[in-house]
């Protein structure tokens, strides 16, 4: 049975696509959860971020491709906090077309990325983030 997709709000797309950082939790084997912040870019309603094919937060998707995305904005004034937490899940892009697409994204928004840690298929995923329920706070 597919998984339903959620589409991203006007609000929802332009704060994510804005901040240059978001947090990854994902699942390990025995459950122990492991959250980490990465660079993403958004493209249409998907989120992608690129990481080391080894890294933690990709084994842990290989065994669960279930994750969640948080963006958020801290204001001292909390009646500005904003944010939005995406729920999804993954795919491990390897290479091919889709790889060298989002790598471009990514090198585009961050443009140190390709100096300071490029993306190669060889030692390199990046992972397309299909949203299926958000949860958006101070965005209304």
């Amino acid at each position: 049975m597919p998984v339903k997709r959620a589409r991203l709000s006007k609000r929802v797309a332009k704060l994510v696509g804005a901040e240059r950082v978001c947090r990854v939790a994902t699942v390990g084997e025995a459950g122990t959860p492991h959250l980490v912040p990465v660079c993403h870019t958004l493209v249409g309603d998907r989120i992608y971020f690129g990481s080391g094919d080894d890294a933690r937060k990709v084994l842990n998707l290989g065994q669960n491709s279930r994750l969640a995305v948080t963006v958020d904005l801290y204001s001292e004034d909390w009646s500005q906090i904003k944010g939005v937490m995406v729920q999804g899940t993954a795919k491990l892009v390897r290479r091919g077309p889709a790889f060298t697409r989002a790598r471009k994204h990514l090198y585009a928004k961050y443009p140190q990325y390709s100096r300071e840690a490029a993306l190669s298929a060889s030692d390199s995923v990046i992972v397309e983030v299909t949203p299926t329920h958000v949860f958006t706070w101070g965005l209304d």
